[in-house]
């Protein structure tokens, strides 16, 4: 995968695919790139005018996109559950699901529609939520591929706070951000482990930007975090005067990760792709670094339960397969 970039990728043509956060960012050049590939996509996300604009920007592009947006608010399962029942009426299989969406360390604990505290929320469960709405579609597409962003964030001293998930007590933006990152990459491990229990046919896979000059890294910057943030939780805060212009590499750059783990025949079951410069901050895609215990089986397991628990989602356990799957 030595330099691999979008010139590297193969035709997506026929390939359908939902991108959540895909009006701007990491999400907006995924769709871009898919798009120019051949892919149909499903931009989603909160903001109707921003679907339009982004539509816009990306027929101006690339012409015959096959392209369309939908709103889906990651933080109500409400909005959540509306959006999978559209999609499943429209279409019987879906190929590629990007969970991309997300926010990044509001200096004060917010919540999401359904109580949840809004990282965890947001970031993660929505995430479990919408895969698993979507399960019976991914496991008709072909090749199917699930791709949860996930960040450096989880090396740093992050932890799943079983005792308090939702940060009630002791708030700390940047470990809470941490939390709900190392959860999305332990929902990809898990999520391989039981498609290949359950003959669901997924490749799932995770990816990272490093430091991408994007909206969610400037709104971080800017809203820093508590004073119990500093230290290992609180690395971003630390170089946010200087890291855009210094380390920070191009949304574009930011999303080849990304686009490596949905499309590339080389991306490895329960792999996970980012930048292989200084740090991971930016450089070519390769296989990114997993803290150790983002690969705890245990933890994963217990994790998945607790969160069908709080989604109120129960998993298939044996979707009926077709050929299309394996096509």
């Amino acid at each position: 995968m030595k330099n691999w970039t979008i010139r590297e990728m193969a035709s997506q043509q026929g390939r359908l695919a939902v991108i959540t956060g895909a009006t701007g960012g990491l999400g907006y050049e995924t769709a871009l790139a898919l798009a120019g590939a051949g892919a149909r996509v499903v931009l989603t996300g909160r903001n109707p005018s921003k679907g339009a604009a982004a539509l816009q920007r990306i027929r101006a592009v690339h012409a015959g996109a096959d392209i369309r947006y939908d709103t889906l608010d990651l933080a109500s399962l409400a909005s959540i559950q509306d959006f999978a029942e559209r999609f499943k009426r429209q279409h019987d299989a879906l190929d590629i699901l990007v969970n991309n969406g997300g926010v990044m360390a509001p200096p004060t604990r917010r919540v999401t529609a359904d109580g949840f505290e809004l990282q965890f929320g947001t970031n993660y469960l929505s995430h479990f939520a919408l895969t698993a709405q979507l399960l019976p579609l991914l496991t008709q597409g072909r090749r199917a591929r699930v791709v949860n962003l996930s960040s450096m964030a989880h090396r740093f001293g992050a932890a799943i706070h079983f005792d308090d998930l939702n940060w009630q007590h002791g708030y700390r933006a940047f470990a809470a951000y941490g939390q709900s990152k190392l959860a999305m990459l332990m929902f990809t491990f898990e999520l391989q482990r039981r498609s290949d229990e359950h003959g669901w046919g997924l490749l799932s896979l995770a990816a990272h930007p490093g430091l991408a000059a994007t909206a969610l890294l400037q709104n971080g910057q800017r809203l820093g975090g508590n004073s119990k943030d500093k230290g290992k939780a609180g690395w971003i805060e630390t170089f946010s005067s200087w890291m855009p212009s210094v380390l920070a590499q191009s949304a574009s750059d930011g999303a080849l990760p990304t686009l490596y783990a949905a499309t590339s025949p080389d991306a490895a079951r329960a792999g996970y792709y980012g930048p292989t410069g200084f740090m991971e901050f930016k450089g070519p895609v390769g296989e990114a670094t997993v803290a150790p215990g983002a690969r705890d089986q245990a933890m994963a397991a217990k994790l998945w339960a607790v969160s069908e628990s709080l989604t109120g989602m129960r998993w298939a356990a044996a979707p009926v397969m077709t050929e299309r799957s394996f096509a």
